[in-house]
């Protein structure tokens, strides 16, 4: 299936992929994937987590295959279906499904997150829910499902503390815009480690763009905000829109963004640079996320 569809940059729009797997309808943004196959004939991986397949090597590029339905807790998946290979913090990895059904263009605002009866932010693998032909797809939250597998994968905070302490960093006020509640959460704990403790952490995209038009109404923008970090998947505004409004406003497009995303590789930056952004890393890099907040705002 051909998954290279373009999005004309900042429309705040995705495409999402839906598959199948144990009878449930299910979504990724079709930004994570490289290609879809067959299911092609893995080699196990001794002592690996349960839900490893094995590894295979298509174009000589070593992939891990993980079975979709022992993470979703669905069983095991027979030697059938198809491979979704994927790309994002800088992984090639294959979520073998049952079956693929189609692409969705849906608005992120169309996004409905997941609440408390449905999962909790620690444990829950869903990143929000659309409904098309009034059928709920669940967008899963890959990230996660791979941090879990192999948390060496995920944010290290351990690496602030390489990162020489600098005082001037408590002067420059930062907004965030994560909608994941932990990842929130540990780059909060991590910028507040290196020094950075001005913070102001929002949910999504929205939520951050109008605090930050809160501040500009009252005419304490630059008291308040000195830099936006943005994610760029998140419900109701994406980050790339965010980075679109106020890097074409007079009044805010002087701050530095930084967008930090398990989705930024080559493309993406592409994109993330028409729209103006100041600095784009993958999420694991938490301390070159701290490095380049210093080069925009201490030199």
């Amino acid at each position: 299936m051909d998954t290279n569809i373009l999005l004309e940059n900042g429309t705040n729009e995705l495409e999402v992929l839906e598959f199948q797997v144990a009878g449930n309808s299910y979504g990724i943004n079709v930004a994570k994937i490289k290609e879809i196959i067959p299911y092609q004939n893995v080699t196990p991986v001794p002592n690996a987590h349960p839900s490893i397949e094995g590894l295979f090597m298509p174009r000589d590029i070593m992939i891990t295959a993980i079975d979709l339905r022992n993470c979703l807790q669905r069983g095991v998946s027979e030697p059938t279906g198809l491979f979704i290979i994927t790309n994002f913090n800088n992984l090639d990895i294959a979520f073998h499904v049952d079956a693929v059904l189609g692409i969705h263009r849906v608005s992120w605002s169309d996004i409905i997150k997941p609440n408390a009866t449905f999962a909790n932010s620690n444990e829950g693998i869903s990143t929000g829910i659309v409904k098309k032909d009034n059928k709920l797809i669940i967008i899963l939250d890959f990230e996660k499902i791979v941090t879990d597998i192999n948390p060496e994968t995920g944010l290290k905070i351990e690496e602030i503390d390489d990162i020489d302490k600098q005082s001037d960093r408590v002067n420059h006020p930062i907004i965030i815009a994560e909608d994941s509640l932990l990842l929130n959460k540990l780059i909060v704990e991590s910028l507040t480690k290196a020094g950075y403790t001005k913070l102001i952490h929002t949910a999504n995209g929205r939520e951050c763009y109008e605090k930050i038009m809160e501040f500009k109404k009252d005419g304490t923008l630059d008291k308040n905000i000195s830099c936006v970090i943005t994610d760029i998947e998140m419900p109701e505004m994406d980050g790339h829109h965010l980075t679109k409004l106020l890097k074409t406003d007079d009044a805010t497009k002087h701050i530095p963004i930084v967008i930090f995303s398990s989705l930024v590789n080559e493309e993406m930056k592409r994109k993330g640079e028409a729209l103006g952004a100041d600095g784009q890393l993958s999420k694991p890099e938490i301390g070159n996320l701290v490095r380049m907040i210093d080069d925009l705002l201490l030199k």
